[in-house]
């Protein structure tokens, strides 16, 4: 991009209150923990290689489209092995942060950083879909989560997600 690189342009959309409903797909030939790791912190929705399939970027952005996140296998992967490497010593979230969720938002935040959408949830736990997102859309307010890629780093953080 001649201007702005994409996680510099990912910053300016949502520090703008204007775009607040905008949601932000990162497509990109840098599958590197550092820049999946930045677009999430700049408040982007989804991190996909340039090297996807049409059906498989179609997919992304309806998937994106709809509130919900997506990494790429390569960036879940390299999430997922840096967090292994975590020192559990160290302090992960603010105390108290996940206090002011109910056992339900825990619960259901736990399974949204496995990975599963709010219908397989729904099946998991015998809710509707519509419950399974209002309680995710509470447990997203009261973390300042913008969207599911940020309430799962923030599940990690907070410990409520367990490790694979």
């Amino acid at each position: 991009m001649p201007e702005l690189d994409g996680l510099a342009a990912t910053r300016q959309i949502t520090a703008d209150e204007s775009l607040a409903g905008v949601k932000i797909l990162i497509l990109t030939t840098f599958e590197v923990d550092e820049y999946v790791f930045e677009a999430l912190r700049a408040g982007a929705s989804g991190f996909l290689g340039k090297g996807a399939r049409p059906d498989v970027l179609i997919e992304a952005i309806r998937t994106v489209a709809r509130g919900d996140s997506l990494l790429s296998p390569a960036a879940t992967r390299g999430l997922i092995a840096r967090y292994l490497t975590l020192d559990d010593r160290a302090p992960r979230t603010p105390p108290g942060l996940v206090d002011a969720l109910t056992e339900r938002e825990r619960e259901i935040v736990a399974l949204v950083a496995t990975g599963m959408s709010n219908a397989e949830i729904a099946d998991h736990l015998t809710l509707s879909p519509l419950t399974v997102k209002t309680h995710a859309n509470h447990a997203m307010t009261k973390l300042g989560a913008r969207d599911r890629a940020q309430l799962v780093v923030l599940a990690y953080q907070a410990g409520l997600a367990g490790r694979p």
